[in-house]
């Protein structure tokens, strides 16, 4: 046990020296939402609340945060061969995955809270139900985390993964309820939204923060960790199916 957690430990501060602050993950973690967010404020014919945006600035750098790290660790290790080093640890594969990831889930959990910090300077945060907003954060962030690395054992290349991501992440900026109010989507398209992980995130989000979630809180949850489970299911099976001979 304490060497699993040696190894956990020392895979997890490796990825964080070598891999966090630099410049992908902080322009699609941070100033992407933050630009994207200022973009609504300058195009909107009527006055737009911060607290209204809050929610969703807070899941997009959840978002892009996660996936973009999670598509340069992976990829590149893969590419230069040290992540075969890895597999080669002492270690169960589905340990290792989870010391892989648990940087990036630390990292989308900070994300989300630098915009809290941006918000309360600009307007009043009171009234905002922070245990709830605690919750869907982290869900939000393993799912998120885990989403990037479905798409990072699912490409061999580190611009086939920002690529791929894109495919994810863009869609869901307008189908997940970030700014598109779900209720004001087109019949045909909602489908898509309910199967987006990010759009249960989104609305537990909403519920804290201005009480107009559209879905139920236990449903959100409910479906957050069903995601989880499925895209680390899914992506430890891939790993094992295609890159361990």
């Amino acid at each position: 046990m304490m060497k699993t957690w040696i190894a956990f430990s020392s895979i997890l501060m490796k990825d964080m020296r070598s891999y966090y602050l630099k410049p992908p993950n902080i322009s699609w973690g941070l100033i992407f939402p933050i630009a994207w967010t200022l973009m609504f404020f300058l195009r909107s014919p009527v006055p737009v609340q911060v607290r209204d945006l809050l929610s969703g600035v807070m899941a997009l750098s959840i978002l892009f945060g996660t996936t973009s790290m999670l598509a340069v660790t992976i990829t590149f290790e893969r590419k230069s061969r040290s992540f075969e080093r890895l597999l080669l640890a002492p270690i169960s594969l589905n340990i290792l995955m989870l010391a892989k990831t648990s940087g990036a889930i630390v990292f989308g959990i900070i994300n989300a809270f630098i915009p809290v910090i941006f918000a309360g300077f600009l307007t009043d945060l009171s009234g905002i139900n922070w245990i709830l907003v605690l919750g869907s954060v982290i869900l939000i962030a393993i799912t998120s985390t885990f989403l990037g690395l479905f798409i990072a054992v699912s490409v061999s290349q580190v611009f086939e993964a920002q690529t791929f991501s894109n495919f994810f992440r863009f869609p869901m900026l307008f189908l997940c309820g970030l700014f598109i109010p779900l209720e004001s989507l087109p019949l045909f398209i909602r489908p898509l939204s309910y199967a987006l992980p990010l759009t249960y995130g989104a609305d537990i989000l909403k519920t804290a923060i201005i009480g107009n979630g559209v879905i139920a809180v236990p449903l959100s949850f409910l479906m957050l960790i069903v995601f989880s489970i499925t895209l680390f299911a899914y992506s430890t099976y891939n790993v094992n199916r295609k890159w361990i001979l």
